[in-house]
């Protein structure tokens, strides 16, 4: 059973979130501000944290922040405030997904069971079981292994989120085709692509200052202006 931690100052709101995904068969641990889910993380296995930004004590920008130091579970945050600015702020400091307060409790489902998807897939959930494979995908110095869910850069193992693994994945199984931001949310997050070219900008940086050796100027992962990114075959 995915174990998922809600964290708001706002009681009512972690009450109502908590029963929505109880009755999705998810276990939940409730905290109410930065510093109880940072204790919560250290004293149980999470697989997702769903966390505001404006909370007492420590806020949930400075909380995923402190996270993203030591784990790759997915982080959606919450919050009242819907400017694009707020959003990419979300995105830089390591959250793989924003939504807007008031939210559809449907939607914020969809959401959760999207990442935990890539999470599980990612992660295998500790079943420590690696076996041999062939579908591994090379370009250049970069591979990428889609059974054991590993990426290495000239031999060397580099730690994407489910997110950003997924794009890589994505990019590599169609190198030197471009492909729009639009169509890189849409095979991504599998929901219509509105506002989404700062969110998938975001993604593809951390991406690139994990993969390459000076991400300004990237070997492998490529934009085309006015169109898009595409993986870039190195000659």
């Amino acid at each position: 059973m995915c174990r998922i931690l809600v964290c708001d100052d706002d009681r009512e709101i972690v009450e109502a979130i908590s029963i929505y995904l109880t009755s999705e068969g998810y276990e939940v641990v409730k905290a109410y501000d930065g510093m109880q889910a940072l204790k919560a993380l250290k004293e149980q296995e999470i697989h997702l944290l769903l966390i505001d930004i404006m909370m007492p004590k420590m806020d949930g920008i400075h909380a995923t922040m402190k996270l993203r130091e030591q784990s790759n579970i997915p982080v959606i945050i919450l919050s009242a405030k819907s400017e694009d600015a707020d959003k990419i702020l979300g995105l830089n400091i390591g959250a793989d997904d924003y939504v807007t307060k008031p939210f559809h409790p449907l939607e914020l489902v969809a959401r959760v069971k999207s990442q935990l998807r890539r999470y599980i897939t990612l992660n295998s959930m500790g079943s420590g079981k690696e076996e041999k494979n062939d579908n591994i995908l090379t370009i250049g110095g970069l591979s990428i292994d889609n059974d054991c869910k590993r990426v290495t850069v000239d031999g060397d193992e580099v730690r994407l989120t489910p997110i950003e693994f997924s794009i890589l994945h994505f990019l590599m199984e169609h190198p030197g085709m471009v492909f729009s931001t639009s169509q890189i949310y849409e095979q991504i997050w599998e929901e219509e692509a509105i506002g989404a070219d700062n969110i998938v900008a975001v993604h593809i940086r951390h991406i690139r200052e994990k993969i390459e050796i000076n991400p300004k100027e990237p070997r492998y992962l490529k934009v085309v202006w006015g169109q898009g990114y595409k993986m870039e075959i190195p000659k």
